[in-house]
């Protein structure tokens, strides 16, 4: 087998059909569309959620859920990150957690009480949850809101 002798596998590839050429080429005049009716415009059939009159799926089921506009999005940091991540008498704030790779987007910090923490360590951060204070504080560390 050479490389000019490579082909598509024969009836794998099909002549797109060609129409509005003239009548000689049997998709002339109305193009297969036939005499007027909804089919024959431009733009024309049933939009995809038709159901042939019927009321529509999504017109059937109930508005679920709201979004506020208001909501305010943090970056998640546990304290079990902050275990493994800094030394002992380290101070933790939003610049160092970019540094060491627990937070990669421009976000407030949020930190959270999973896992346990065995050194003492400042940290700052706009919110903490009640469970993260407690075991900052019961490590003998700090916690700063900002």
């Amino acid at each position: 087998m050479r490389l000019h002798e490579l082909g598509p596998a024969s009836g794998s590839k099909k002549r797109a059909k060609r129409v509005g050429r003239g009548i000689g080429s049997g998709m002339g005049k109305t193009s297969g569309k036939g005499h007027k009716g909804q089919l024959a415009r431009s733009g024309g059939g049933k939009g995809p959620g038709f159901e042939g009159g019927q009321t529509p799926l999504q017109r059937r089921l109930p508005k679920v859920g709201f979004t506020s506009i208001f909501r305010k999005e943090y970056a998640i940091v546990n304290v079990a990150d902050l275990d493994r991540v800094f030394e002992p008498d380290e101070e933790v704030n939003p610049e160092s957690l970019r540094k060491k790779g627990l937070v990669n987007r421009k976000l407030d910090i949020k930190i959270l009480g999973n896992g346990e923490l065995g050194k003492a360590l400042t940290v700052k951060a706009q919110k903490f949850s009640k469970a993260a204070a407690e075991k900052i504080e019961a490590a003998g560390g700090k916690v700063e809101v900002i």
